[in-house]
Order: structure tokens, then sequence, then C-alpha cells
């Protein structure tokens, strides 16, 4: 069985990056198109205009609600091209586990590669977490990788 598309998710992270070089010598190997998603929600008008004005000049303008999605789905890319896969960076507004289902849906995706951060201990029950989420509600496979011992 191979996968015609795989969708991994990052926030930027080291270990999240670790899942990104999973997933991009998996769609090396079979050929398949690789996502990179990263979801953000979206920061409040007073708050980014708080971070515009206390930014040097010439940086302020990098300032928007996505920003920092952006950063972090660049990461990825750079991360899924050391491995050789020029992948197709998505940025999703969103909370993150939702984010990654809803792209899942929309573009087809057959496996869902998430790192492990946030199933360890008490709080995936209070909070829960993307990879926890991703597993109860992923529209194909779901690939969990070890990141966070």
């Amino acid at each position: 069985m191979g996968y015609k598309k795989i969708l991994v998710g990052t926030d930027g992270s080291p270990p999240s990056l670790k899942s990104v070089r999973e997933a991009a010598f998996l769609a090396k190997s079979f050929g398949s198109e690789l996502l990179v998603v990263c979801a953000y929600e979206p920061v409040d008008q007073a708050t980014l205009e708080k971070w515009k004005d206390e930014a040097p000049t010439d940086f302020a303008w990098r300032f928007s609600p996505s920003s920092g999605a952006e950063t972090a789905a660049e990461k990825g890319r750079e991360a899924s091209m050391e491995m050789g896969v020029e992948p197709r960076a998505i940025i999703e507004e969103g909370e993150a586990g939702d984010a990654l289902i809803r792209v899942a849906e929309r573009e087809g995706v057959d496996l869902i590669v998430v790192g492990n951060r946030g199933m360890a201990g008490a709080t995936r029950f209070l909070l829960g977490s993307v990879p926890n989420k991703v597993s109860h509600h992923a529209p194909c496979d779901l690939l969990i990788v070890h990141t966070v011992g």
C-alpha cells in the first residue's frame, strides 16, 4: 500500500520538525505529495497593533495574524527539503487538531503525520492534544511519530 498525499502538522518546534522529516522520508519513499500544515489562532487587532508599535520599523510590516504560522511553515518546508522533498505549505486558521482534520478532508489526504507531544500525563485528558484529537477524527490513516519521550 502506498500513500499519494501525506499531510504533516508543524508548529516549527524541534519535535514537530522531527515529524516533518519522517513525513518527508515517507513521501520520498512512496513518491507522494507532501503537505506541511501550520495552524494559527488569530491575534486580536489591539495586540497586533501593540506588537507593530514595539517592533523596529523595518520589521513591523511583517506582523499579521498568521505571521507566526508562516514562520513555522517555512521551517517545516526547509526540513522537508533537507530530506529531498519539495512540499506544499498550507497555513490554516483555527485550533491545530481541527485545522489538520479540515485540511486532510479538503485535500483528500491518505496519511496524516503528527508528533506525540501532548500525549503524556494527565493534561491530555483535561486539555486534549493535537495527536489525541486527530486520532479520534482523522478521515484517513494516522502516524504518530515518537518525538517527545
